[in-house]
């Protein structure tokens, strides 16, 4: 369990540095005019833009299983770059046209002058995407050969940087839009720079080279189904907000859930790193990873219990990151509610684990597009009755990870029964 330990806490920490610029991001937000109004406009924007991006997330695990050889690492790395830009160009027709504004407002059922906020912040962050892939492609290599520690350290660099550019945007008085996307740009760019130096002279191929004939169509078949649970991860943010939005204070409550998600992001960040965990130690000694799955679990509620009934949170949330109080109560309300979600995340990593070391993705799709349906449907249910409020909405977001795990869990049961047949036909 200690080698489990070791291989877990620096991608933590990795997870901690990515969440921890998103909020700074909100306190930068928060000291702007109109800080309500600021704090939407990004939530709305950074959802549209979490769409297309997060399909991408799982190329660190593409690159983890596949880049295993030089002829595989090169297929692995171009596959990469064509996904990016594939994504990235719907999200720029979107920023660059009136179609895509008249959507995006239509959408969020928001008016002209925040659908055009929100317009300026996609056309920004569109090229993004591409700067995104590689940071991800590069650390799956890094990861696949254990070295964690330098996961670690380069976006303790990604963070330093993004607070770097933030304090000298805010400062120097450029307008939000600018200041926020800009400094990210830049860490995204010192970071990838830094991990190609390290993958240069620290990487270690493995000494059995895997996948040497790799094809394009091998990488599609793995890629789609996780890409697909990114995406429908991303859209269960923008699905609750198109309806939140709509509500009687709309405006304040998106401010609101945008302040608790993003924080609760902290200890959602360590539950997913378990999709690292089994694709590089495999499925052997499966009740020891499971008891260190549950342990790690029940600390993460116990540090969202913590935060939430101490002082912390109000030094947080009102004296560092100057959230407006009519914002602050409606956040500590929907924390409260997603104290429940580190256990559900990583009861779903633990299933996800098993079908990626199986290569049989297709029931994470499944269950991704089933949490997307089930948080509309509820949303929907919860806003034709009147009952739709901030602290609902976040209940809702944990029911429809709670759909995806089910469908996720009967797959690798199916699966387990079905291996178990065919060793018990082998025997007769």
């Amino acid at each position: 369990m200690l080698a489990y330990w070791r291989f877990y806490w620096p991608l933590t920490l990795t997870g901690l540095g990515m969440v921890l610029a998103v909020q700074v991001q909100n306190g930068v937000l928060a000291r702007f005019p109109n800080a309500i109004t600021e704090l939407a406009v990004f939530a709305l924007a950074y959802s549209t833009y979490g769409f297309f991006n997060a399909a991408l997330n799982f190329t660190a695990q593409l690159s983890n299983v596949y880049a295993r050889s030089p002829h595989a690492t090169r297929l692995t790395r171009r596959f990469v770059l064509g996904a990016s830009v594939v994504l990235m160009m719907p999200l720029l027709l979107i920023a660059h046209s009136d179609t895509g504004a008249r959507l995006i407002g239509a959408a969020y059922g928001i008016d002209r002058e925040l659908t055009a906020r929100v317009i300026e912040y996609l056309i920004l962050l569109g090229p993004l995407v591409l700067l995104s892939a590689q940071r991800f492609y590069l650390n799956g290599m890094l990861i696949q050969a254990q070295l964690t520690g330098w996961v670690t350290m380069l976006t303790g660099v990604f963070l330093v940087t993004v607070v770097s550019g933030l304090l000298v945007g805010f400062t120097a008085g450029f307008k939000p839009a600018y200041v926020l996307v800009g400094s990210e740009a830049v860490a995204l760019l010192v970071q990838i720079g830094l991990a190609q130096w390290v993958k240069a002279h620290r990487y270690q191929p493995p000494t059995d080279p895997e996948h040497r004939s790799l094809t394009y169509m091998e990488l599609l078949r793995f890629f789609v189904p996780v890409s697909t649970t990114g995406v429908m991860f991303a859209l269960s943010r923008p699905v609750l907000y198109a309806f939140v939005s709509r509500t009687p204070n709309g405006v304040l409550a998106i401010a609101a859930l945008r302040v608790a998600f993003d924080l609760s992001v902290i200890f959602q960040q360590a539950a997913n790193q378990f999709r690292h965990f089994f694709v590089t130690f495999g499925l052997n000694d499966i009740a020891r990873k499971r008891n260190f799955m549950v342990l790690v679990g029940a600390g993460l509620t116990a540090l969202m219990l913590v935060y939430l009934l101490s002082p912390l949170s109000r030094w947080v949330w009102q004296d560092l990151m100057a959230i407006p109080d009519d914002a602050r109560r409606l956040a500590i309300e929907v924390f409260g509610v997603l104290c429940l979600m580190p256990a559900v995340i990583i009861w779903r990593n633990y299933y996800h684990g098993h079908l990626m070391v199986a290569r049989r993705t297709s029931a994470m799709a499944v269950g991704g597009v089933l949490r997307v349906v089930s948080i509309f449907v509820l949303a929907y249910v919860a806003s034709s009755l009147g009952w739709l409020d901030h602290t609902l909405a976040a209940l809702i977001l944990i029911l429809g990870f709670v759909a995806e795990t089910l469908v996720v869990a009967a797959e690798v049961a199916r699966q387990k029964g079905q291996a178990l047949r065919e060793n018990a036909t082998r025997k007769m």
